[in-house]
């Protein structure tokens, strides 16, 4: 069964919501396209976080992630949506999203934005 792109993210509760521990994806298929040009671009998003109450389910993420393949986006943008849209879904304890842009005109691009619930980045 195919399944069509999503911005819909969904959650499943944290299995050990007293305990800190630390979950990593690693999403090599990240797919946008230039605003300026509308070319490809394409991207491996590492994802790192410490759930709190939630995490994400990753069907969704999935979907979620292909649903920007055709939209156009700049690295910076792309990679704080990302971030901003995962922070206000699971309220983590800490997370990280590093988006590693292959290289276009001889230029390698990596982003890294961060969130803490401390308010420490």
């Amino acid at each position: 069964m195919t399944r069509s792109p999503s911005k819909a993210l969904e959650t499943f509760p944290n299995p050990r919501p007293g305990r800190e521990f630390e979950i990593r994806f690693e999403c090599p298929e990240f797919t946008c396209l230039c605003p300026k040009t509308g070319q490809p671009d394409f991207a491996t998003f590492y994802i790192s976080y410490v759930p709190a109450e939630l995490c994400v389910e990753l069907k969704s993420l999935k979907l979620y992630l292909w649903s920007f393949r055709d939209e156009g986006h700049f690295h910076e943008a792309v990679t704080n949506q990302i971030l901003d849209d995962l922070v206000a879904l699971v309220a983590p304890r800490r997370m990280t999203v590093l988006g590693d842009f292959k290289i276009r005109g001889g230029i390698h691009t990596v982003v890294e934005a961060t969130h803490s619930a401390d308010g420490h980045a």
